[in-house]
């Protein structure tokens, strides 16, 4: 795996981190978790930059925001007590099948 899939994957962490953040923060009314969010935000399009260098950019955005996407629905049902339903998670599932496709077929 070349460094460009860890980029993004530490980009994807921080594309979760943000999102998770964005919770907290309140609509940004509460000075530390924005701060958080926005710091995650900036380092996550960041890295999302420097990954797609070497990646082609419709890979490495629809990996991004898929694991993003993935993750960031992980945490809403294990840190807000979001629906677990069959069919959510199946989605779930799916988005991620989706991102191992891509990195499978990648030519990176």
């Amino acid at each position: 795996m070349s460094s460009s899939w860890v980029v993004l994957g530490v980009a994807a962490l921080c594309e979760v981190a943000w999102a998770i953040g964005l919770k907290y923060s309140a609509g940004f009314t509460r000075l530390w978790p924005s701060v958080w969010t926005l710091v995650m935000l900036a380092l996550s399009v960041g890295l999302l930059a420097v990954a797609a260098r070497s990646l082609p950019i419709g890979t490495a955005y629809a990996v991004w925001t898929g694991l993003g996407a993935a993750g960031t629905a992980i945490l809403g049902i294990w840190l807000f007590e979001e629906s677990m339903s069959a069919l959510r998670v199946a989605c779930i599932v799916l988005i991620v099948a989706g991102v191992v496709g891509l990195k499978i077929v990648s030519t990176e």
